[in-house]
């Protein structure tokens, strides 16, 4: 059960970070800096279950992480 969790939450964490990676290359010259403190301005990605999440849905409930591996899952 703990296994399924986890590859359950690298599976969102992993395609949160894609779905980021595209929204800010998408939007990048409009978005402007942001500083240390700033709120994280909000977004919905498609998870790899298929489902959409919100920035806004996780807030004062969880801790959200967002990482990407340039490389990951390919063979170059």
């Amino acid at each position: 059960m703990a296994r399924l969790r986890f590859r359950m939450l690298t599976a969102t964490v992993a395609a949160f970070a894609v779905g980021f990676v595209r929204t800010v290359w998408g939007r990048r010259e409009s978005m402007n800096a942001l500083n240390i403190g700033d709120v994280a301005p909000d977004f919905a990605l498609t998870g790899s279950d298929g489902a959409t999440y919100r920035l806004r849905d996780f807030a004062g409930k969880a801790t959200v992480i967002v990482a990407w591996f340039p490389k990951a899952f390919t063979g170059g």
